[in-house]
């Protein structure tokens, strides 16, 4: 009898010993595949987030682009509606923090170009020719802050 008491521990010790073995192995296999894919998940989507911010910068470009010529061909209305549409979208983008398109030097840059605001929409709400040439201004500062 005391040979089956010896010989019990050392099969159940053996089996633990197995589990445990293939246990860890399914682990490994879990970790080699899960480990590269987590990384690049990480990748795209530090890319994906880039390739969002890109186009707010755009779009207000276009905005002011289009207020610029429409003040040229002497369409004020529009070009207020778009350059006041502007105005409100890059102050919203310098105030976003973290998730803003611009670095904190780019919207450091941009506070100066909120001081002509008023006088371009004051200048554009009166019809006067000058403010084209502000929009045009504030246009090739702003292409300047966005792609140095």
């Amino acid at each position: 009898m005391s040979e089956n008491w010896q010989s019990e521990p050392v099969k159940t010790t053996h089996r633990i010993r197995r589990f445990i073995i293939y246990v860890a192995l399914l682990l490994l296999a879990f970790l080699l595949g899960f480990v590269p894919m987590w990384w690049l998940n990480s990748q795209c989507s530090s890319r994906l987030a880039e390739a969002e911010r890109q186009p707010s910068l755009v779009r207000m470009q276009y905005t002011l682009a289009s207020a610029a010529i429409d003040a040229r061909l002497g369409d004020y209305e529009t070009a207020r509606q778009g350059a006041s549409d502007f105005f409100t979208n890059l102050r919203a983008e310098t105030e976003k923090g973290v998730d803003s398109a611009l670095s904190q030097a780019q919207k450091d840059d941009a506070q100066p170009l909120f001081t002509r605001r008023d006088e371009i929409i004051t200048l554009l709400a009166r019809g006067d020719a000058a403010s084209a040439d502000l929009l045009s201004d504030l246009f090739v500062s702003y292409r300047k802050l966005v792609n140095p």
